[in-house]
Formats: structure tokens, C-alpha cells, sequence
């Protein structure tokens, strides 16, 4: 998985992805994702890393079976909160 944060203040992004899917580009109707190398592609992590990660954002935008499957193992996210978008599993997180 790659992981890439961001930080503005106490703001805190998650940008995590699977490998298979970084750069891809994504159809859901008129809608178009892209997977953004630029955004997406920092360290290459394990799941423990990446649940550090997630605990401290106030945002995290997640794409990828591997990813997403690690941040609901974790409690992170709530299986039920995850979209499917052009068959790749799709979910974020915001804290208020």
C-alpha cells in the first residue's frame, strides 16, 4: 500500500492506495476519479503503518481492496460506509 501524508496545522491527510490501483483512472457515470500519482504514491507501508497513520488524520481518502480491508481490521472505517467505484473499493474519513 502506498501512504502519503499531509499536514496544514493540526490538519492531518491520509492519502493511501493499493499498488494495483495507483494511477489508474476511474468511471462512475459521468463521474471521473483519478488515482493520482502525484497525490497518492509516498512511502510504500505495511498495515500496522498505516493504521498509525489513520488514528492521527482528521481526513484520509482511501482506494483499494488491501487498504480499505486494513482500515476496517483496524476499526477505522465502517464496512457499510465503503463505496464501489468502477470495481475498485473506495471510502474516507473526516473528523470533526
Amino acid at each position: 500500500m502506498y501512504l502519503k501524508i499531509y499536514k496544514n496545522g493540526e490538519h492531518v491527510l491520509v492519502a493511501a492506495c493499493d499498488r494495483e490501483v495507483l494511477g489508474r483512472t476511474l468511471k462512475y457515470g459521468n463521474t471521473v476519479v483519478e488515482i493520482n500519482r502525484v497525490f497518492y504514491e509516498g512511502e510504500h507501508v505495511s498495515g500496522e503503518k498505516l493504521q498509525e497513520a489513520l488514528q492521527e488524520a482528521t481526513t484520509a481518502n482511501l482506494f483499494g481492496e488491501k487498504t480499505i480491508e486494513c482500515a476496517i481490521k483496524y476499526g477505522l472505517i465502517d464496512p457499510d460506509s465503503v463505496m464501489i467505484i468502477d470495481n475498485v473499493p473506495h471510502a474516507q474519513i473526516f473528523r470533526v
